[in-house]
């Protein structure tokens, strides 16, 4: 597979000043905690940042999985830090933060994949004397439910797994996870907790067709899932998966419409787009939608 070459003119805008993303940097080195924003060279950093948000990525910086999309460290992780929840707390009261989005490096070497520490993160954060609301972006657990039910009965209103690509390209994408299991996850989720909005997301510009992307959106809403993102897939080296092609706007738009139109809660879809970007407008919208529905 080739890289689809120099980026197009709808995928360049201007960054924000450097110095406007200075107070989130601060807060988290004092703090000591890591991103997803930077382990995954998130194209929207800077913005995010500068709006005086991030994601926080928990349980180290060490992935026990290799998928060839992602730039996030492949190894061999250290233990989970026992304070890491209490400091993502501290970190998010300090940033000011009414709604949080926690994920985490996949922890296949830990007995419940860390859904613990997920969930002590969560009754961290809704601890803090605040009113704040938590999504969570979770890896699949090996397929096992308990791990998945910790997590759930933490307090959570969001709970995400991203299916990420269609099941014709997991072998090469997504090396260690399989796409029945990762439908099974939100499956399971959507049944068990039918008060938390269950969330997926879609990279495009991997070589998937549109008759793979829309198979892909049913599997998703079959499998309970509310909230639904889709981007453009940037390959974040040159070691990893190249990009097949850069989909336009309005290619997204027209898939947003189709997504809807099976009957999501709210769907988000564009070049920058990301499972975590504006998260808490996609859940407000999503709620919206579902009562103007009801």
């Amino acid at each position: 597979m080739r890289d689809a070459g120099r980026l197009p003119s709808w995928l360049t805008r201007p960054l924000p000043d450097p110095r406007q993303t200075g107070g989130v940097r601060r807060v988290l080195e004092s703090q000591r905690l890591n991103t997803v924003c930077d382990e995954a060279r998130c194209p929207n950093r800077a913005e995010c940042f500068a709006r005086g948000t991030a994601t926080f990525m928990i349980l180290g910086d060490t992935c026990t999985r290799d998928c060839a999309f992602c730039s996030v460290r492949h190894g061999r992780p250290g233990a989970p830090d026992p304070d890491e929840p209490r400091r993502v707390a501290a970190a998010a009261d300090e940033l000011g933060l009414d709604f949080v989005v926690v994920t985490s490096v996949t922890r296949d070497d830990l007995p419940d994949g860390g859904a613990g520490h997920f969930a002590a993160t969560v009754r961290a954060l809704l601890s803090s004397g605040s009113s704040v609301e938590v999504e969570v972006l979770v890896p699949d657990f090996q397929g096992e439910g308990r791990p998945l039910e910790t997590v759930l009965d933490s307090g959570l209103s969001v709970l995400g797994h991203n299916i990420e690509t269609v099941k014709r390209l997991y072998p090469d994408v997504r090396r260690g996870a399989d796409y029945e299991r990762s439908l099974r996850v939100l499956e399971r989720a959507a049944e068990r907790s039918p008060g938390v909005a269950v969330k997926s997301a879609l990279m495009l510009g991997l070589g998937e067709t549109r008759e793979e992307i829309e198979s892909t959106l049913r599997d998703l809403k079959e499998a309970g899932v509310r909230i639904v993102c889709m981007g453009q897939y940037l390959s974040p080296t040159r070691t990893h998966t190249a990009v097949s092609r850069f989909v336009p706007p309005e290619e997204f738009d027209d898939l947003k419409e189709f997504a809807l139109g099976l009957g999501m809660d709210h769907v988000s879809a564009g070049p920058f787009v990301r499972s975590s970007y504006d998260a808490k407008a996609a859940l407000q919208a999503a709620r919206a939608r579902a009562r103007a529905t009801e």
